[in-house]
């Protein structure tokens, strides 16, 4: 193959790998903003994940390659949309726990 070919090659199998890994992340943003609720996902993985997301992105800009920070890019945003419902669930979550708490002490004062 010639340099050129293969670069050229290379190339798509760079974007089509970044096409698939990008999109990858839409059912997930999809179910979170019909639903609302993020219960099964782990908020560890979505945060090593997010910083693994942004370091590729440095390094992208790093190496003046735009597909990897435009794939990138696009990746963290979808993965922020992920972290914040999950975030506002686990906020919300412990609001509930602590209203419920309070609920309980307040009708056992009232026995």
């Amino acid at each position: 193959m010639t340099g050129l070919l293969s670069q050229h090659l290379a190339t798509a199998v760079g974007l089509v790998a970044a096409f698939c890994t990008t999109v990858s992340y839409v059912p997930q943003v999809r179910k979170c903003w019909q639903t609302g609720r993020t219960g099964d996902l782990s908020l560890k993985m979505f945060s090593i994940l997010s910083a693994g997301i942004a370091l590729w992105v440095v390094y992208g800009l790093l190496q003046g390659d735009p597909v990897i920070v435009l794939a990138n890019s696009v990746s963290l945003a979808m993965l922020a949309i992920i972290l914040v419902f999950k975030l506002r669930e686990i906020a919300a979550d412990r609001t509930a726990a602590r209203s419920g708490a309070s609920d309980r002490a307040g009708a056992a004062a009232a026995e």
